[in-house]
């Protein structure tokens, strides 16, 4: 049987391998630096493939709205970083990779596909009018969010001082995605990728098994 990475069915049980493969090798004392230096290349690799199947690859607004959302996001978490007075005062590790004003560059490729996935699923899975899209997508990523907190520290991708997480950072972080989602509604984006809730999913997951897991 071969193996197709353009069929979306073959590619979305690889990246359930994916996630598996990358649990793995973060637990492992072993691979565990490994995988970590691998973290900005993971989400490349999620958004390259997002990117080749959503279903309107003409879509010029679609482009701009979310590269507007990355450099927007990354803007906002470093502004974040230096003041402190966003999500609540917190340093990035080095789980992240290469950065600029101690922000790192890959973290507006982050909102990008969760906005995006968070979106997408909405719209697939539901038939709710436009605020109730907006208020559940944002859910999701607080939720994911929530998640995250725990783990990141133990991925050497960013820490609170203390180690405390802040109630500021998710009402921000909730306020950030309710906003982008807003936008995308405003500019009549609908996105439509059968790939998204797997990928969502497969990072929820991940974050929640190394959560428990790691130390």
């Amino acid at each position: 049987m071969k193996f197709s990475l353009t069929d979306y069915r073959e590619v979305r049980k690889f990246f359930i391998i994916f996630y598996v493969v990358g649990t793995i090798g973060m637990v492992l004392p072993l691979t565990q630096a490994l995988f970590i230096r691998l973290i900005p290349y993971s989400l490349l690799l999620n958004l390259a493939y997002l990117g080749y199947f959503h279903a309107d690859k003409k879509s010029l607004k679609t482009v701009l709205a979310f590269i507007g959302i990355a450099v927007l996001s990354f803007f906002i978490e470093m502004i974040g970083v230096e003041s402190g007075l966003i999500f609540g005062t917190y340093a990035y590790g080095e789980g992240l990779g290469l950065k600029w004003h101690d922000t790192p560059l890959i973290i507006g490729v982050n909102w990008v596909i969760l906005v995006y996935c968070s979106s997408a699923i909405l719209e697939q899975y539901t038939r709710w009018k436009t605020i109730f899209k907006i208020l559940a997508a944002s859910t999701l990523m607080l939720l994911y969010d929530v998640v995250l907190e725990i783990a990141a520290p133990k991925m050497d991708m960013w820490v609170f001082n203390h180690e405390t997480v802040p109630i500021a950072n998710y009402v921000a972080w909730f306020v950030i995605a309710a906003l982008f989602h807003t936008v995308i509604k405003l500019l009549k984006i609908n996105i439509k990728n059968p790939l998204a809730l797997t990928i969502f999913a497969c990072q929820f997951v991940f974050f929640i098994l190394l959560a428990m897991l790691l130390k």
